[in-house]
C-alpha cells in the first residue's frame, strides 16, 4: 500500500474533511505507538509501510524520556493521540482504531505482534477496527 492510499483509507473510514487531519491522526497514532511497543518491534512495523508513514513510528518523541516500550493502557493512549492530534478523546479513540486497521493491512503479519505485545485494553482497540465494538 502506498502512502496516498493509506492516508486516503484513513481519511475515508475515519470520516475526516481533509488529508491533513489523515495525516496529523495517523501520525499522532502511529508516534503514541512507537512509544509504547517495543523498539525492535516498532522497527519491524516502520519497515512494513510507506517510507513517509514508518517514519512516525521511527521518529517517536517519548514523553518523560522513558523510551519505546512505556507501560500505558488505553486511557494513556488516547490521551496522547489527542494531544498530538488535537482532537476530542471520542475521536483520538475512533481515529486510533481505523489508523491501526489500516496498518494491518498495509503490513504482512506484524500487526499480531503489535497486538501481542500489547495490553488487554489496547488488543481491544487493535480488534475493534472502524466497524468493532470496544468494550473497554
Amino acid at each position: 500500500m502506498d502512502h496516498d492510499h493509506f492516508i486516503g483509507q484513513v481519511q475515508a473510514r475515519a470520516q475526516l474533511s481533509g488529508r491533513g487531519e489523515a495525516e496529523g491522526l495517523t501520525r499522532a497514532t502511529l508516534e503514541t505507538l512507537g512509544e509504547r511497543i517495543p523498539e525492535q518491534l516498532t522497527t519491524n512495523l516502520a519497515d512494513q509501510l510507506p517510507m513517509e508513514i514508518g517514519e512516525s513510528l521511527r521518529r517517536t518523541v517519548t514523553m518523560g524520556g522513558a523510551g519505546s516500550g512505556e507501560r500505558f493502557g488505553l486511557d494513556e493512549f488516547t490521551r496522547r493521540v489527542a494531544d498530538r492530534g488535537h482532537f476530542g478523546e471520542s475521536n483520538a479513540v475512533y481515529g486510533a482504531r481505523v489508523v491501526l486497521e489500516v496498518t494491518g493491512e498495509a503490513t504482512e503479519g506484524v500487526m499480531e505482534k503489535v497486538r501481542e505485545a500489547l495490553p488487554d485494553d489496547l488488543r481491544e482497540l487493535v480488534d475493534a477496527g472502524s466497524t468493532g465494538e470496544l468494550r473497554a
